[in-house]
């Protein structure tokens, strides 16, 4: 059974995880720490890039680096040590070639290519313990988990709003809802992503540049468009060298006014939605190597992806002010009857300056509401 030492130990190597979210993909975020016989730490290390040393490789070399003996000593691990060779080799292998005595690792790998490490390990003759801390590991790779899972990018839903739900003014006003606080945590939302979707009437309203500002060493993550009849201008700030762009455009849109932008061609929504179809949306992303999808579309995008069953997490914003009139938040999400509401299971409220940022997850995996 696992001590309270390596207890202490796995929250660390969450919190070292954390660190590249929005740098791994398609890879997961792992941290590792190495312990000696007595519980000190040798080393500790995290995935940090896609195709870069792997946690566990990283502790070890840290261990090295600072003249420590690791054999007979403890890994814990975020993730079940891999068991495959691709941009780098095996760790579960680096871990028995080390002389690591023990592993103990929080989530198991459910991927078909790297899975098996634990049994390696076993088979060489190292004790391993799996499940330890599981969901506070889980929770903190919940992007790389649901894709795995789900075969699409994980969706986090960000909006601002007043105390009445308004994301806007009657006139079309939006700016600042939120405070200085709010706007710089979302900032910290697209360093942790690896793509930051709007619509075309966010890019007309806010011309936003959707980059992630002040966030040191943070990977710009792909800035997505979804702009059915290719609507955007050529001077629109989301078209500059400071990230990624793609505009994803409908069957039959006419782009010839956009030379030399990244454009995808995707089907419509079906009958009764307008917009395009956001599971082929997902699913081209998913292709891209993208793995989690920060979504800052107006109320009509957002309805859309909730309609479609694709949105894993919410984030909402809430300022201390009331408008009275202009839009909601959300739009239409395909619920017609309080019985079809999308219930969600709030996991964190917090105060940031004068507002309130509450998190929360649907209370059962994202489906597309039933018809009523």
């Amino acid at each position: 059974m696992a001590t309270a030492t390596e207890a202490d130990a796995m929250r660390r190597a969450v919190a070292l995880a954390a660190r590249a979210l929005g740098a791994t993909s398609p890879n997961p975020v792992v941290g590792c720490v190495i312990l000696g016989p007595q519980g000190t730490v040798l080393g500790e290390g995290w995935h940090r890039r896609a195709g870069g040393p792997h946690a566990e490789v990283e502790a070890l070399a840290a261990a090295s680096a600072a003249g420590h003996d690791v054999r007979g000593g403890t890994a814990v691990v975020t993730l079940e040590p891999c068991n495959h060779t691709g941009r780098t080799g095996p760790c579960a292998q680096a871990l028995v070639d080390a002389g690591i005595g023990r592993v103990v690792y929080a989530v198991a790998d459910p991927t078909d290519t790297a899975t098996g490490g634990a049994a390696t390990l076993a088979a060489a003759g190292v004790a391993t313990e799996g499940g330890l801390l599981e969901d506070e590991a889980a929770a903190g790779n919940a992007a790389w988990l649901t894709s795995v899972r789900r075969g699409r990018p994980f969706v986090l839903w960000k909006y601002a709003a007043t105390l009445d739900g308004r994301s806007a003014a009657a006139d079309g006003t939006s700016r600042w809802i939120t405070s200085a606080a709010s706007r710089a945590d979302v900032h910290r939302l697209r360093a942790e992503a690896d793509a930051v979707v709007v619509g075309s009437g966010t890019l007309r309203t806010d011309d936003p540049h959707l980059a992630a500002r002040d966030r040191d060493g943070a990977v710009q993550p792909l800035r997505v468009v979804v702009d059915t009849r290719a609507s955007v201008k050529p001077g629109a700030r989301v078209l500059d060298n400071a990230a990624p762009t793609l505009i994803a455009v409908g069957e039959d849109a006419d782009t010839g006014h956009l030379p030399g932008v990244d454009v995808v061609r995707l089907p419509r929504a079906g009958a009764g939605r307008g917009g395009l179809d956001v599971p082929a949306l997902l699913a081209e992303l998913y292709g891209r190597g993208v793995r989690s999808v920060l979504l800052e579309g107006g109320p009509a995008l957002a309805g859309s992806f909730l309609a479609a069953g694709a949105v894993d997490r919410v984030v909402g914003y809430l300022a201390p002010a009331l408008l009275g009139a202009g839009p909601a938040a959300l739009g239409d999400a395909g619920v017609g009857t309080i019985a079809g509401a999308l219930r969600l299971e709030v996991t964190d409220v917090a105060r940031l300056g004068p507002d309130l940022r509450i998190t929360a997850v649907p209370t059962a995996p994202a489906t597309a509401p039933e018809e009523n």
